[in-house]
Protein backbone atom coordinates (compact mmCIF):
# COMPACT_ATOMS: atom_id res chain seq x y z
CA UNK A 1 0.00 0.00 0.00
CA UNK A 2 3.12 2.28 -0.25
CA UNK A 3 3.28 5.14 -2.33
CA UNK A 4 4.94 5.61 -5.80
CA UNK A 5 7.81 7.38 -6.73
CA UNK A 6 7.22 9.89 -9.20
CA UNK A 7 10.30 11.61 -11.49
CA UNK A 8 9.41 15.15 -10.70
CA UNK A 9 10.16 18.27 -13.35
CA UNK A 10 12.45 20.32 -10.95
CA UNK A 11 15.57 19.95 -9.10
CA UNK A 12 16.11 21.00 -5.04
CA UNK A 13 18.65 23.75 -4.70
CA UNK A 14 20.58 22.98 -1.63
CA UNK A 15 21.87 25.82 -0.51
CA UNK A 16 18.53 27.94 -2.08
CA UNK A 17 16.45 30.38 -0.10
CA UNK A 18 13.79 33.12 -0.65
CA UNK A 19 16.51 35.37 -1.98
CA UNK A 20 17.76 33.02 -4.41
CA UNK A 21 14.61 34.11 -7.42
CA UNK A 22 15.88 37.15 -9.19
CA UNK A 23 14.93 40.21 -7.69
CA UNK A 24 14.69 39.58 -4.47
CA UNK A 25 15.97 40.49 -0.73
CA UNK A 26 15.75 40.08 2.51
CA UNK A 27 16.32 40.54 6.20
CA UNK A 28 15.20 40.44 9.95
CA UNK A 29 16.11 42.18 13.17
CA UNK A 30 15.12 42.46 16.73
CA UNK A 31 12.79 45.53 17.75
CA UNK A 32 11.65 45.14 20.75
CA UNK A 33 8.00 42.96 20.48
CA UNK A 34 9.52 40.21 21.78
CA UNK A 35 10.87 39.78 25.47
CA UNK A 36 14.28 38.19 24.44
CA UNK A 37 16.66 38.97 21.74
CA UNK A 38 15.03 36.56 18.95
CA UNK A 39 14.20 38.55 15.65
CA UNK A 40 10.72 39.68 15.88
CA UNK A 41 10.20 42.20 12.50
CA UNK A 42 11.47 40.84 9.01
CA UNK A 43 10.56 41.49 4.95
CA UNK A 44 10.67 40.23 1.69
CA UNK A 45 11.62 43.09 -1.23
CA UNK A 46 11.95 42.94 -4.82
CA UNK A 47 13.16 45.10 -6.97
CA UNK A 48 10.96 45.80 -9.27
CA UNK A 49 7.17 45.54 -9.23
CA UNK A 50 6.22 41.79 -9.02
CA UNK A 51 2.74 40.17 -9.72
CA UNK A 52 1.23 39.17 -6.38
CA UNK A 53 -1.64 36.02 -4.87
CA UNK A 54 -2.70 35.57 -1.68
CA UNK A 55 -4.73 33.27 0.34
CA UNK A 56 -6.03 33.89 3.49
CA UNK A 57 -7.59 32.29 7.21
CA UNK A 58 -11.36 31.51 7.37
CA UNK A 59 -11.69 32.27 10.82
CA UNK A 60 -14.22 34.72 11.41
CA UNK A 61 -12.36 36.83 13.46
CA UNK A 62 -9.28 38.17 11.36
CA UNK A 63 -6.54 40.13 12.27
CA UNK A 64 -5.74 44.00 10.96
CA UNK A 65 -2.98 42.98 8.78
CA UNK A 66 -5.26 40.72 6.27
CA UNK A 67 -7.19 43.77 5.59
CA UNK A 68 -3.97 45.47 4.57
CA UNK A 69 -2.69 42.91 2.71
CA UNK A 70 -5.81 42.34 0.59
CA UNK A 71 -6.33 45.73 -0.03
CA UNK A 72 -2.67 46.07 -1.00
CA UNK A 73 -2.63 43.27 -3.51
CA UNK A 74 -6.37 44.19 -4.84
CA UNK A 75 -5.08 47.31 -6.18
CA UNK A 76 -3.21 46.15 -8.78
CA UNK A 77 -2.21 42.58 -8.34
CA UNK A 78 1.48 43.54 -7.42
CA UNK A 79 3.77 43.89 -4.66
CA UNK A 80 7.35 45.10 -3.68
CA UNK A 81 7.22 44.05 -0.09
CA UNK A 82 5.89 42.19 2.38
CA UNK A 83 6.35 43.60 5.93
CA UNK A 84 6.14 40.90 8.84
CA UNK A 85 6.59 41.20 12.27
CA UNK A 86 6.48 37.89 15.68
CA UNK A 87 5.58 38.04 18.65
CA UNK A 88 2.30 40.72 18.42
CA UNK A 89 -0.40 38.66 16.07
CA UNK A 90 -2.61 42.66 16.13
CA UNK A 91 -5.69 40.45 16.34
CA UNK A 92 -8.89 41.40 18.18
CA UNK A 93 -7.40 44.86 18.91
CA UNK A 94 -10.44 47.11 16.91
CA UNK A 95 -9.72 50.54 14.91
CA UNK A 96 -6.36 50.96 16.38
CA UNK A 97 -5.17 47.67 15.52
CA UNK A 98 -6.12 48.91 12.34
CA UNK A 99 -4.38 52.42 12.11
CA UNK A 100 -1.11 49.85 13.12
CA UNK A 101 -1.56 48.00 10.59
CA UNK A 102 -1.51 50.51 8.06
CA UNK A 103 1.40 52.89 9.67
CA UNK A 104 3.43 49.62 9.51
CA UNK A 105 2.80 49.58 5.47
CA UNK A 106 2.93 53.17 5.13
CA UNK A 107 6.64 53.56 7.00
CA UNK A 108 7.99 50.60 5.52
CA UNK A 109 6.91 52.09 2.16
CA UNK A 110 8.54 55.23 2.88
CA UNK A 111 11.49 53.50 4.06
CA UNK A 112 12.52 51.37 0.80
CA UNK A 113 11.05 54.43 -1.57
CA UNK A 114 8.10 52.36 -3.27
CA UNK A 115 3.86 53.41 -2.69
CA UNK A 116 2.31 52.20 -0.05
CA UNK A 117 -0.36 49.77 -1.77
CA UNK A 118 2.95 48.14 -2.92
CA UNK A 119 3.49 46.63 0.52
CA UNK A 120 1.78 43.50 2.28
CA UNK A 121 1.97 43.07 6.16
CA UNK A 122 1.90 40.19 7.90
CA UNK A 123 1.69 39.49 11.66
CA UNK A 124 1.70 36.83 14.55
CA UNK A 125 2.04 36.12 18.13
CA UNK A 126 -0.40 37.01 20.62
CA UNK A 127 -3.95 38.12 20.50
CA UNK A 128 -5.59 41.01 21.68
CA UNK A 129 -2.48 42.81 22.38
CA UNK A 130 -1.67 46.05 21.33
CA UNK A 131 1.40 46.66 19.21
CA UNK A 132 4.36 48.77 20.61
CA UNK A 133 4.68 50.83 17.95
CA UNK A 134 7.30 53.05 18.98
CA UNK A 135 9.49 49.46 18.69
CA UNK A 136 7.84 48.91 15.78
CA UNK A 137 8.59 52.34 14.09
CA UNK A 138 12.27 52.35 15.44
CA UNK A 139 12.53 48.35 13.55
CA UNK A 140 10.78 49.43 10.76
CA UNK A 141 14.09 52.43 9.95
CA UNK A 142 16.77 50.65 10.43
CA UNK A 143 15.42 47.07 8.85
CA UNK A 144 16.43 48.52 5.09
CA UNK A 145 19.95 48.69 5.86
CA UNK A 146 20.38 45.41 6.34
CA UNK A 147 18.50 43.75 4.08
CA UNK A 148 20.25 41.56 1.36
CA UNK A 149 20.15 39.32 -1.49
CA UNK A 150 22.42 36.45 0.14
CA UNK A 151 21.38 33.28 2.29
CA UNK A 152 22.22 35.61 5.24
CA UNK A 153 19.56 37.91 4.37
CA UNK A 154 17.09 34.93 3.94
CA UNK A 155 17.95 33.67 7.47
CA UNK A 156 17.34 36.23 9.35
CA UNK A 157 13.98 36.99 7.51
CA UNK A 158 13.46 33.36 8.50
CA UNK A 159 14.36 34.07 12.09
CA UNK A 160 12.00 37.24 12.41
CA UNK A 161 8.58 35.12 11.25
CA UNK A 162 9.26 32.32 14.24
CA UNK A 163 7.25 32.16 17.50
CA UNK A 164 7.07 28.89 19.06
CA UNK A 165 8.43 26.83 16.20
CA UNK A 166 11.70 25.10 16.76
CA UNK A 167 13.39 25.32 13.39
CA UNK A 168 13.10 27.52 10.30
CA UNK A 169 11.04 26.28 7.59
CA UNK A 170 12.66 27.16 3.96
CA UNK A 171 13.19 25.53 0.90
CA UNK A 172 13.63 26.33 -3.36
CA UNK A 173 13.97 24.57 -6.10
CA UNK A 174 15.06 25.35 -9.76
CA UNK A 175 13.76 24.38 -13.76
CA UNK A 176 14.10 25.03 -17.25
CA UNK A 177 11.02 27.20 -18.75
CA UNK A 178 11.54 28.57 -22.50
CA UNK A 179 15.76 27.91 -22.25
CA UNK A 180 15.87 29.68 -18.83
CA UNK A 181 16.54 28.33 -15.10
CA UNK A 182 13.03 29.65 -13.21
CA UNK A 183 13.84 29.27 -8.70
CA UNK A 184 10.48 28.96 -6.83
CA UNK A 185 11.30 29.27 -3.05
CA UNK A 186 9.28 29.17 -0.12
CA UNK A 187 9.55 30.25 3.95
CA UNK A 188 6.91 29.66 6.52
CA UNK A 189 6.51 29.73 10.33
CA UNK A 190 3.90 27.70 11.82
CA UNK A 191 4.12 25.31 14.76
CA UNK A 192 0.83 25.62 17.19
CA UNK A 193 -3.01 26.87 16.06
CA UNK A 194 -2.64 24.71 13.05
CA UNK A 195 -5.24 23.64 11.65
CA UNK A 196 -6.04 25.78 7.90
CA UNK A 197 -8.73 26.31 5.90
CA UNK A 198 -6.76 28.42 3.49
CA UNK A 199 -3.05 28.60 4.01
CA UNK A 200 -0.09 28.23 6.44
CA UNK A 201 0.03 30.21 9.54
CA UNK A 202 2.37 32.26 7.52
CA UNK A 203 3.79 31.36 4.02
CA UNK A 204 6.08 33.52 1.96
CA UNK A 205 6.49 32.36 -2.25
CA UNK A 206 8.88 33.97 -4.40
CA UNK A 207 9.53 33.35 -7.69
CA UNK A 208 11.67 35.11 -10.68
CA UNK A 209 8.91 33.29 -13.13
CA UNK A 210 7.68 35.56 -15.95
CA UNK A 211 3.41 35.21 -14.80
CA UNK A 212 0.46 37.39 -14.21
CA UNK A 213 -1.18 37.62 -10.81
CA UNK A 214 -4.50 35.95 -11.95
CA UNK A 215 -2.80 33.39 -12.96
CA UNK A 216 -0.51 32.95 -10.12
CA UNK A 217 -3.41 33.41 -7.83
CA UNK A 218 -4.81 30.19 -9.34
CA UNK A 219 -1.71 27.61 -8.88
CA UNK A 220 -1.48 28.99 -5.40
CA UNK A 221 -4.75 28.54 -4.33
CA UNK A 222 -4.88 24.87 -5.66
CA UNK A 223 -1.75 23.92 -4.30
CA UNK A 224 -3.17 25.53 -0.96
CA UNK A 225 -5.68 22.93 -1.19
CA UNK A 226 -3.39 20.24 -1.75
CA UNK A 227 -1.03 21.11 0.75
CA UNK A 228 -1.40 23.74 3.86
CA UNK A 229 -4.95 23.07 3.88
CA UNK A 230 -4.22 19.13 4.67
CA UNK A 231 -1.90 19.58 8.09
CA UNK A 232 -3.39 19.50 11.31
CA UNK A 233 -1.38 20.14 14.73
CA UNK A 234 -4.20 20.81 17.08
CA UNK A 235 -7.57 21.64 15.36
CA UNK A 236 -7.32 25.09 15.64
CA UNK A 237 -7.89 28.07 12.95
CA UNK A 238 -6.01 31.09 13.67
CA UNK A 239 -6.58 34.77 13.02
CA UNK A 240 -3.51 35.70 10.82
CA UNK A 241 -3.00 32.58 8.72
CA UNK A 242 -1.65 34.29 5.23
CA UNK A 243 0.07 33.30 2.49
CA UNK A 244 1.68 35.57 -0.20
CA UNK A 245 3.20 34.61 -3.14
CA UNK A 246 5.33 37.14 -5.62
CA UNK A 247 6.90 36.72 -8.93
CA UNK A 248 9.04 39.24 -10.14
CA UNK A 249 9.76 37.95 -13.78
CA UNK A 250 13.41 38.34 -14.08
CA UNK A 251 13.87 34.45 -15.24
CA UNK A 252 12.91 36.03 -18.90
CA UNK A 253 10.82 33.20 -19.63
CA UNK A 254 7.70 33.70 -21.87
CA UNK A 255 5.09 34.50 -19.07
CA UNK A 256 2.79 31.67 -18.30
CA UNK A 257 -0.21 30.66 -18.64
CA UNK A 258 -2.56 27.67 -18.72
CA UNK A 259 -1.85 26.93 -22.68
CA UNK A 260 2.40 27.35 -21.76
CA UNK A 261 4.26 23.90 -22.47
CA UNK A 262 5.33 24.10 -19.01
CA UNK A 263 2.51 24.55 -17.22
CA UNK A 264 2.21 21.90 -15.55
CA UNK A 265 5.91 21.46 -14.50
CA UNK A 266 5.75 25.02 -12.80
CA UNK A 267 2.79 24.08 -11.01
CA UNK A 268 4.22 21.24 -9.97
CA UNK A 269 7.24 22.65 -8.93
CA UNK A 270 4.80 25.45 -6.76
CA UNK A 271 2.89 22.46 -5.07
CA UNK A 272 6.44 20.72 -4.05
CA UNK A 273 7.51 23.86 -2.03
CA UNK A 274 4.01 23.98 -0.49
CA UNK A 275 4.33 20.72 0.65
CA UNK A 276 7.53 20.83 1.87
CA UNK A 277 6.71 23.66 3.90
CA UNK A 278 3.05 22.33 5.41
CA UNK A 279 5.15 19.00 6.24
CA UNK A 280 7.75 20.86 8.20
CA UNK A 281 5.01 23.01 10.03
CA UNK A 282 3.22 19.76 10.67
CA UNK A 283 6.77 17.96 12.11
CA UNK A 284 7.28 21.00 14.00
CA UNK A 285 4.24 20.99 15.63
CA UNK A 286 4.06 22.44 19.46
CA UNK A 287 5.52 20.00 21.46
CA UNK A 288 5.96 16.84 18.35
CA UNK A 289 8.21 14.33 18.09
CA UNK A 290 6.95 12.77 14.97
CA UNK A 291 5.07 13.45 11.28
CA UNK A 292 2.61 11.64 10.66
CA UNK A 293 1.03 11.38 7.11
CA UNK A 294 -2.16 9.76 6.16
CA UNK A 295 -3.08 8.31 2.97
CA UNK A 296 -6.32 7.97 1.85
CA UNK A 297 -7.43 5.90 -1.51
CA UNK A 298 -10.50 4.62 -2.76
CA UNK A 299 -12.65 7.44 -2.02
CA UNK A 300 -15.51 8.38 -3.70
CA UNK A 301 -14.37 11.32 -4.57
CA UNK A 302 -10.50 13.57 -3.97
CA UNK A 303 -12.76 15.72 -1.75
CA UNK A 304 -14.47 13.28 0.21
CA UNK A 305 -10.99 11.12 0.42
CA UNK A 306 -9.29 14.41 1.72
CA UNK A 307 -12.24 14.44 4.96
CA UNK A 308 -11.24 11.56 6.27
CA UNK A 309 -7.43 11.73 5.83
CA UNK A 310 -7.84 15.02 7.71
CA UNK A 311 -10.16 13.41 10.38
CA UNK A 312 -7.91 10.45 10.58
CA UNK A 313 -4.78 12.85 11.28
CA UNK A 314 -6.38 15.08 13.20
CA UNK A 315 -7.56 12.39 15.80
CA UNK A 316 -6.62 12.98 19.39
CA UNK A 317 -6.57 9.48 19.89
CA UNK A 318 -4.98 8.78 16.64
CA UNK A 319 -2.00 11.48 17.61
CA UNK A 320 -1.34 9.67 21.10
CA UNK A 321 -1.33 6.88 19.77
CA UNK A 322 1.69 7.76 17.83
CA UNK A 323 3.28 8.92 20.71
CA UNK A 324 3.06 6.07 22.54
CA UNK A 325 4.28 4.14 19.43
CA UNK A 326 0.88 1.99 19.51
CA UNK A 327 -0.48 0.29 16.65
CA UNK A 328 -3.93 0.72 17.72
CA UNK A 329 -5.67 0.05 14.43
CA UNK A 330 -8.97 1.21 16.06
CA UNK A 331 -8.75 4.05 15.91
CA UNK A 332 -7.86 4.31 12.86
CA UNK A 333 -11.04 3.37 11.30
CA UNK A 334 -12.83 4.75 14.38
CA UNK A 335 -11.65 8.36 13.04
CA UNK A 336 -12.20 7.58 9.26
CA UNK A 337 -15.36 6.36 10.44
CA UNK A 338 -17.14 9.86 12.04
CA UNK A 339 -15.28 11.98 9.00
CA UNK A 340 -19.05 12.26 7.59
CA UNK A 341 -18.14 10.88 4.48
CA UNK A 342 -19.26 7.52 2.18
CA UNK A 343 -17.21 4.84 3.43
CA UNK A 344 -18.53 0.79 2.74
CA UNK A 345 -17.77 -1.18 6.48
CA UNK A 346 -16.94 -3.96 4.29
CA UNK A 347 -13.44 -3.60 2.30
CA UNK A 348 -11.81 -0.68 4.06
CA UNK A 349 -7.78 -1.95 4.21
CA UNK A 350 -5.42 -0.21 6.92
CA UNK A 351 -1.80 0.23 6.50
CA UNK A 352 0.72 1.33 9.20
CA UNK A 353 3.63 1.36 6.95
CA UNK A 354 4.46 -1.86 5.66
CA UNK A 355 2.66 -3.24 8.28
CA UNK A 356 -1.14 -4.58 6.89
CA UNK A 357 -3.35 -4.51 10.09
CA UNK A 358 -6.65 -4.90 8.03
CA UNK A 359 -7.87 -6.07 4.82
CA UNK A 360 -11.65 -5.83 3.91
CA UNK A 361 -12.42 -4.77 7.40
CA UNK A 362 -11.60 -7.67 9.06
CA UNK A 363 -8.24 -7.73 11.48
CA UNK A 364 -4.53 -9.05 10.30
CA UNK A 365 -2.27 -10.97 12.45
CA UNK A 366 0.57 -8.68 12.21
CA UNK A 367 3.92 -9.10 14.62
CA UNK A 368 3.55 -6.10 17.33
CA UNK A 369 7.43 -6.03 18.06
CA UNK A 370 7.91 -4.97 14.29
CA UNK A 371 5.07 -2.27 14.65
CA UNK A 372 6.59 -0.92 17.76
CA UNK A 373 10.13 -0.39 16.33
CA UNK A 374 8.01 1.41 13.24
CA UNK A 375 6.11 3.34 15.38
CA UNK A 376 9.13 4.52 17.65
CA UNK A 377 10.65 6.11 14.37
CA UNK A 378 10.11 10.19 13.36
CA UNK A 379 7.71 9.80 10.82
CA UNK A 380 5.01 7.42 10.50
CA UNK A 381 2.80 6.81 7.29
CA UNK A 382 -0.92 5.40 7.40
CA UNK A 383 -2.28 3.90 4.27
CA UNK A 384 -6.43 3.37 3.97
CA UNK A 385 -8.01 2.01 1.39
CA UNK A 386 -11.63 2.11 0.92
CA UNK A 387 -11.98 0.17 -2.42
CA UNK A 388 -15.00 2.18 -3.83
CA UNK A 389 -13.71 4.50 -6.32
CA UNK A 390 -10.70 6.09 -7.75
CA UNK A 391 -10.59 9.45 -4.69
CA UNK A 392 -7.33 9.86 -3.32
CA UNK A 393 -6.10 12.55 -0.80
CA UNK A 394 -3.03 12.76 1.41
CA UNK A 395 -3.32 14.55 5.01
CA UNK A 396 0.30 15.39 7.10
CA UNK A 397 -0.28 16.34 11.26
CA UNK A 398 1.99 14.99 14.00
CA UNK A 399 1.85 13.43 17.28
CA UNK A 400 0.19 14.44 20.38
CA UNK A 401 2.92 14.47 23.41
CA UNK A 402 3.27 16.32 27.24
CA UNK A 403 4.95 19.14 26.15
CA UNK A 404 2.02 20.45 23.81
CA UNK A 405 -0.13 21.33 26.54
CA UNK A 406 3.23 22.44 29.20
CA UNK A 407 3.62 24.87 25.46
CA UNK A 408 0.15 25.63 25.28
CA UNK A 409 -0.53 26.00 28.92
CA UNK A 410 1.76 28.83 29.39
CA UNK A 411 1.88 30.57 26.07
CA UNK A 412 1.75 34.24 27.52
CA UNK A 413 3.69 33.70 30.12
Amino acid sequence: MGQEQIHQPFQLVADGSITTPQGFRAGGLHCGLKKTTRYDLGAIVCEVPAAAAGVYTTNVFQAAPLKVTRESIGADGMLRAVLVNSGNANACTGKQGEADAYEMRARFAEAISVSADQVAVASTGVIGENLRMDKVRDGIDRLPAGMNATAEGADDFCQAILTTDLVQKMVCVKLELDGRTVHVAGAAKGSGMIHPNMATMLGFVTTDACIGGEALQGLLRRATDLTFNMITVDGDTSTNDMLVAMASGLAGNDELTSEHKDWAAFEAALRYVCEVLAKAIARDGEGATKLVEVKVRGAVSDESASAIAKTIVGSSLVKSAAFGADANWGRIIAAAGRAGEPINPDTVDIAIGDIVTLTQSRPVVFDEEVALEYLKGDTIHIYVDLHMADGEATAWGCDLTYDYVRINAAYRT
